[in-house]
């Protein structure tokens, strides 16, 4: 990940003018401008780590929008070489340990947890899938289900789980779904449309929930194909049709997938499996900051 990234700095920022850190009242009136600290970034819980390369540029963000000395102290982040985005840490264990001005610690410390937590939750979540599904042919897909604005970030914590990205957005990848069936005419219609018009390398692929829609679509050319909402049972069938096609046609799972039933669907054959709770559903993991003043 590109933390110095124009869209990822532009977020950054966002974040920390929403929260008004450079305004934070209580922390200005209560704490030694020239006081110096330590902060620890510890995991409660077991998990999988993503967004240590936040804290630096939250840091030098916030240098540029609060323009007070003591903003601009020299900081230092310091982690275990051991300790890197994709990593499985344990409970208790500290993540990274910054050296810098108190106030700016105060004043950064909750966007700082706000986005680790949130992206090692959603890093913590896809290992679990990936972990349920090892041994088998398929691969984890994230979705579009993604928080406004986020998504590049959410995504690479996925990444970070060990999942694999589906499309980044609308102009990625071709996937005729249901509504531009019922809305363009018919599978045949926006089918054939989509090949004959498609950019040179693009993939077309075409969402189906039934065993006539899936004829469908093979019969017009569909170069891929996703299995929505069916049954396990369903999926394997499905699977063994596509597999008759003398041309490779890769599958896709997804619709009602869980940690409880995804085994189920990656032992039909299927190439992917998407699961969009992987980054709308991910619970927070559980990360603290212990911040003391450095003595002289």
């Amino acid at each position: 990940m590109d933390w110095k990234n124009s869209h990822i700095d532009a977020l950054l920022e966002r974040a920390l003018i929403e929260d008004q850190a450079a305004g934070d009242v209580t922390t200005n009136l209560t704490i030694d401008p020239g006081l110096l600290a330590t902060a620890s970034i510890v995991a409660r819980q077991e998990m999988v780590v993503c967004g240590l390369g936040a804290v630096p540029r939250f840091l030098e963000i916030f240098a540029r929008i609060d323009r007070r000395p003591e903003a601009q102290t020299r900081f230092e982040v310091v982690s275990h070489p051991e300790i890197f985005d994709g990593v499985k840490a344990r409970e208790g264990q500290v993540l990274a340990v910054i050296r810098h001005n108190a106030r700016t610690l105060l004043s950064c410390e909750r966007v700082i947890l706000n986005l680790m937590q949130h992206l090692s939750g959603i890093a913590t979540l896809t290992r679990q899938f990936v972990d349920a599904i090892q041994g088998t042919h398929a691969h984890i897909l994230d979705t579009r289900k993604t928080v406004p604005g986020l998504r590049a970030l959410e995504k690479y914590a996925v990444l970070c789980g060990g999942g694999t990205n589906h499309r980044l957005d609308l102009a990625s990848g071709i996937l005729i779904k249901n509504n531009h069936i019922s809305l363009g005419g018919g599978l045949p219609a926006v089918l054939t449309q989509a090949l004959e018009q498609r950019k040179k390398g693009q993939r077309v692929q075409v969402e189906v929930r039934s065993v006539q829609e899936l004829e469908e679509a093979l019969e017009y050319g569909a170069e891929a194909i996703l299995l929505d909402n069916m049954t396990p049972k369903e999926v394997k069938r499905s699977v063994e049709r596509i597999k008759q096609i003398e041309r490779w046609i890769p599958t896709e799972a997804s619709g009602g997938i869980v940690l409880e039933n995804i085994r189920a669907y990656a032992e039909t054959g299927v190439d992917f499996i998407s699961v969009g709770a992987l980054t709308h559903s991910a619970k927070a993991a559980d990360i603290s900051m212990r911040i003391s003043a450095e003595t002289a």
